[in-house]
């Protein structure tokens, strides 16, 4: 379980989050949705114990977040940390190296789904092909808490199918709580269980995505353009 209790970050005279309290239960994959800048990125290294709160705590399965939390959260940030000079294969070693939950079997798995060559050296790859290896990276671990940060930005519609059916195919739907920090929900609103709004770093708004189907005939994005309007 992830537990948001009063959290308020400032960043000087900026409000990333303002007072956020909320709970989310394993075996869900949920969307954290809402504009650039409204708080989403911030809510999830929080969770990655990358930032700390101003006030309020953040609770991770019962720790509170802090930067061994990394053990058994996987995170994908929206910006390329990589090292230039490593090929492929010399960055899944060093992932290899820092988790234990990392799974080499399964990341050579995934290389040869994303049509990755582990040959080849970092800044040789395409934008695409990092948004690839960056999943990759994500998905060859058994944790518990997946974080997934604008997966789609900047990428080509091919990329962003081989990101949905990857989701599809190395999600542990039952024991891992997924979260998807995004705008862009076109190709993600058929995986997502719930969807919180967030602006200016409030949380304006959440629902289950069936009971909104089901109950008003909404999509996601009808939801999101009713809520926001509001």
């Amino acid at each position: 379980m992830i537990e948001f209790q009063h959290v308020t970050k400032r960043y000087g005279s900026e409000m990333g989050l303002d007072d956020v309290s909320f709970k989310l239960e394993a075996g869900k994959i949920y969307g954290l949705l809402g504009p650039n800048g409204s708080g989403k990125s911030t809510a999830l290294k929080m969770i990655g114990g990358l930032v700390h709160p101003t006030s309020g705590k953040v609770i991770v399965n019962g720790k509170k977040s802090d930067r061994r939390i990394a053990e058994s959260v996987a995170f994908m940030s929206e910006l390329d940390h990589f090292y230039q000079s490593f090929k492929v294969k010399d960055l899944i070693d060093f992932y290899s190296s820092q988790f234990q939950d990392f799974r080499m079997e399964r990341a050579e798995e995934l290389l040869q789904f994303m049509k990755l060559d582990p040959t080849k050296k970092i800044k040789q790859l395409s934008k695409g092909n990092r948004g690839r290896l960056k999943l990759v990276l994500a998905l060859s671990r058994e944790a518990a808490v997946l974080l997934l940060d604008e997966p789609f930005s900047g990428l080509d519609p091919m990329v962003r199918e081989s990101i949905v059916k990857g989701l599809l195919s190395y999600i542990d739907y039952e024991n891992q709580i997924v979260i998807i920090a995004t705008h862009e929900i076109d190709e993600i609103e058929p995986l997502l269980d719930e969807v919180l709004a967030i602006q200016n770093g409030k949380i304006i708004g959440r629902r289950d995505v069936e009971e909104l189907r089901e109950m008003e005939g909404l999509s996601i994005i009808e939801w999101m353009k009713k809520t926001f309007k509001e």
